[in-house]
């Protein structure tokens, strides 16, 4: 039989209901929800280990989402027909949810935690990556595993001035402004999103409109919790040791140092030596017994004085661990044209900083194709980025792409994207290497890139930049220090990383954590407009090295061009087998690509000779042509015949030109004006009901002055022609009194 569900409803501001479900699928984890709007259906389950490794000195979650191709009535591409490894857009949610969700767990709970949401049903006009947070929030909420929650995740997008949440994909399409925002009843922790070069008070606004339905949904939650009583009373577990004894001696040991060594204004790799000293001296003076006993609870509590002091010195003398001012972006260098033989390349260089971008461009045979449950696209822009080991200055192992890998391409991407031109003919690829790693290596991929692509011959709107924004915050003196393009050491030890990207005249992209609950409106609107400085401040010195995109492609690179031609023509212009786009491909020494998009066929042509690709688009032309009455043509003479001439006006397309409409004057033998092979130009007079045409010659030509258009031919009664003009154009002549004819 059937168990009986624990429901609950949310009712959104429009009148579109979201349930939440839970006692009956999934019943042997920790806790489960089925999320459900419309027709899109999430279950979300976690499973948290009560036994807990004591080396484990941090918070092992795993939050994993998946969508199940049967959900949209799909197969799974590929050769074996089942669901593999995550893709991209599934790791973007994963991120998600898991940047909003670990915030909210006890900082001391260390059991292994496993959150799986997965696409069950999919519905077109509800986007089930605005529901992954809810889901696994709920399904938490319903446990007994601590939990600092619940949280609401949530998509707000403006579309035509108006504020919707959670819309269809067809809505997305036409905002502009499109961001997710993630938080608890009293605070957001996460925002992530596009822009159309929005400005700050615009988005600070999109924020509070999301928060307002993220209360909303946590409200709910609570209830629906309330009913489930397992939920009621939360788990015991094991806490770390605790020495309040031998904290105060490790503090008093170190403070003073760690402080010293972060006013110094060194460079990371010094600064991490001396650093590593203090902690070595701390070590030594423990006898080796204590340090076998408490040697790891040292270390731990040398992180915890390194990240007071260092967080001291910034709100006491604001003074940063490299000696600059809050305010301050570090030295920037930059270069295009760096690599010869790619077709668009920069370096951008901030501080420790370093990014190496390229872009290659191609045609639409190169598209990045998604296929996936939730979404499919071709994507025409796509930009990869790369974090090496040696960018820190270590040595691991590399296990292709990481989640932080395809999240930080992902920021990079979205930020470039608005700029670059809906009509450009090429796919474009920008690949980022980071070649030095000391923070905001993202908003350096989004300035290389940016530079990479007008080095290219891209023609972008205008030049974006990046810089992430870290803040310092007391809560019991109520100190805060916001900081401009932070290192890597001021995100770990700060309480907020907020990276913004934009042009000189709005923001395109937005990445927000923040560690802290209740952070102020004024706080949130300061780090925008410091941003607004900084981005500024770095936009003037990328536009000294290349401020406008280069006039062209570069010598070497593929030309490519687009035309559009009828659909009924695509089979004319391929041919038989393909053969007659063959031999044009190496007629003209071109790569031809031909799609249909509605009514038309969409022709891509590439080659290094824009000569070659005009040649290949004229023939093209001269294939799918398309006569029209009125219009002026250059056509070659065919054949001759005692009546007219035949003129080809395009390729295959031949029309009459009557002996009549040759010349003003009257013309007795064709022969005597045209010549088989001879280049006239011609007007398209008339089309026949068949289908034929009918040429003009003389209407070209300059009327003779006095000209006398012929009298008509007239049927006499009886049937007798009337001689009236005999059917002969006159015209006067003022150098002799006869009458030509």
């Amino acid at each position: 039989m059937k168990p009986e569900p624990i429901t609950q409803k949310i009712v959104l501001d429009d009148g579109r209901e979201i349930t939440m479900e839970t006692g009956v699928l999934a019943k042997q984890a920790d806790g489960s929800a089925v999320i459900r709007m419309g027709n899109t259906m999430l279950l979300a389950t976690v499973v948290s280990n009560k036994e807990i490794n004591p080396e484990t000195d941090f918070f092992p979650l795993t939050v994993d989402y998946r969508e199940k191709f049967s959900a949209s009535g799909k197969f799974p591409g590929g050769f074996f027909k089942r669901e593999g490894r995550p893709s991209s857009e599934e790791i973007l949610v994963m991120r998600l949810v898991d940047r909003v969700l670990r915030p909210t767990f006890p900082k001391d709970y260390r059991a292994e935690t496993q959150v799986m949401i997965s696409l069950l049903s999919y519905d077109e006009n509800v986007q089930p990556d605005a529901l992954a947070g809810l889901a696994a929030s709920a399904a938490i909420s319903v446990s007994d595993i601590p939990f600092d929650g619940p949280i609401g995740e949530v998509r707000v997008i403006r579309k035509e001035g108006e504020w919707m949440i959670n819309p269809g994909i067809n809505d997305i399409e036409q905002a502009d402004i499109d961001l997710m925002v993630g938080g608890t009843y009293d605070s957001v922790t996460m925002v992530e999103g596009q822009m159309q070069e929005v400005s700050e008070e615009e988005m600070l606004e999109a924020i509070e409109v999301a928060h307002q339905a993220i209360k909303k949904l946590v409200e709910a939650q609570k209830e629906f919790a309330s009913k489930v009583e397992k939920a009621v009373v939360k788990r015991d577990y094991d806490k770390p040791e605790d020495d309040p004894e031998l904290f105060e001696k490790v503090y008093n040991e170190v403070y003073d140092k760690i402080y010293a060594i972060a006013k110094e204004g060194t460079n990371k790799q010094e600064r991490k030596e001396k650093f590593d000293a203090v902690k070595e001296a701390l070590l030594e003076s423990f006898d080796e017994e204590f340090l076998e006993e408490k040697g790891k609870l040292i270390k731990a509590y040398f992180d915890e004085v390194k990240k007071k002091a260092v967080r001291d010195l910034i709100l006491n003398e604001g003074i940063r661990l490299d000696g600059r001012k809050t305010t301050e972006i570090r030295p920037i260098w930059t270069e295009v044209d760096y690599l010869p033989s790619v077709h668009g390349s920069a370096i951008f260089t901030r501080g420790e900083t370093q990014a190496l971008a390229t872009v290659t461009l191609g045609t639409s045979m190169d598209v990045n194709i998604i296929d996936g449950v939730s979404f499919q696209d071709e994507e025409r822009f796509y930009l990869h980025y790369n974090f090496p080991p040696f960018s820190t200055g270590e040595a691991r192992p590399i296990r292709g792409t990481s989640r932080r890998e395809i999240g930080h391409g992902h920021l990079a991407q979205r930020a470039l994207e608005p700029m670059v031109p809906k009509d450009t003919p090429y796919t474009i690829r920008v690949v980022s290497d980071i070649l030095e790693s000391n923070g905001s290596s993202s908003m350096a991929t989004v300035c290389a890139g940016s530079m990479a692509l007008m080095d290219a011959g891209i023609q972008i709107k205008k030049q974006v930049a990046g810089i992430a924004m870290g803040l310092i915050h007391d809560e019991e003196s109520g100190k805060y220090a916001v900081l401009s393009d932070i290192l890597g050491d001021e995100d770990h030890l700060g309480d907020m990383d907020f990276k913004v990207a934009g042009t000189a005249d709005g923001i395109t992209a937005c990445q927000m954590d923040i560690k802290i609950k209740n952070l102020d409106r004024e706080i949130l609107m300061k780090a925008l407009y410091q941003a607004k400085e900084g981005r500024m401040h770095i936009l003037n010195k990328m536009n000294e090295t290349i401020a406008e995109p280069r006039t062209d492609v570069k010598e070497f690179v593929p030309k490519i061009e687009k035309i559009e031609i009828p659909k009924d023509f695509i089979g004319a212009v391929i041919g038989k087998g393909g053969k007659d786009i063959q031999q044009l491909q190496e007629e003209t020494e071109t790569v031809i690509v031909i799609t249909e998009e509605g009514d038309n066929g969409v022709v891509e042509i590439m080659g290094k000779s824009r000569e070659q690709i005009q040649k290949a688009i004229d023939i093209i032309r001269s294939i799918a042509f398309e006569p029209e009455v009125g219009e002026v043509y250059e056509g070659k003479v065919t054949s001759i015949k005692d009546f007219g001439a035949f003129i080809e006006i395009g390729r295959g397309t031949e029309g009459l030109l009557h002996i009549s409409e040759i010349d003003w004057k009257r013309t007795n033998n064709v022969a005597d004006k045209l010549k088989v092979g001879q280049v006239v130009q011609v007007k398209l007079i008339g089309k026949e009901p068949n289908g034929k045409l009918r040429l003009s010659r003389k209407i070209l030509l300059p009327k003779p002055e006095g000209y006398i258009e012929p009298k008509r031919t007239e049927r006499r009664p009886g049937g007798h022609k009337s001689n009236r003009g005999n059917g002969r154009r006159r015209y006067d002549n003022r150098n002799d009194d006869r009458n030509k004819q």
